[in-house]
């Protein structure tokens, strides 16, 4: 069993910068991927990026070259580091971690962009 929990969301100006921070806890098994997917209000989740064990990282077309995710592995968290924010990158964010093939989801924080 993995638990994870994120912080780091809050509100911010369009053009702003927020850093989430994940920290999974409880597996005795190497975590594998990490990832961050984010939810709006009425649409689906969808995958904002990811991140192997090896740093292997992949983004969504739409927050490329705005943000970046990052892993440390002896200490089992995930970042996600998100710059020039916009209206639309507003949703609630969740953590996600693959251990012992299962997958695992924090409860989500949630990240608000104003105009």
């Amino acid at each position: 069993q993995v638990h994870l929990v994120e912080s780091g969301g809050g509100l911010v100006q369009v053009g702003g910068s927020l850093r989430l921070s994940c920290a999974a806890s409880g597996s005795s098994f190497s975590i594998g991927d990490m990832a961050w997917y984010r939810q709006a209000p009425g649409k689906q989740r969808e995958l904002v990026a990811s991140i192997t064990f090896a740093g292997n990282t992949n983004y969504a077309d739409s927050v490329k070259g705005r943000v970046t995710i990052s892993r440390d592995n002896a200490k089992n968290t995930v970042n996600l580091q998100m710059n020039s924010l916009k209206p639309e990158d507003t949703a609630v964010y969740y953590c996600y971690a693959r251990a012992s093939w299962n997958n695992y989801w924090g409860q989500g924080t949630q990240v608000t962009v104003s105009s």
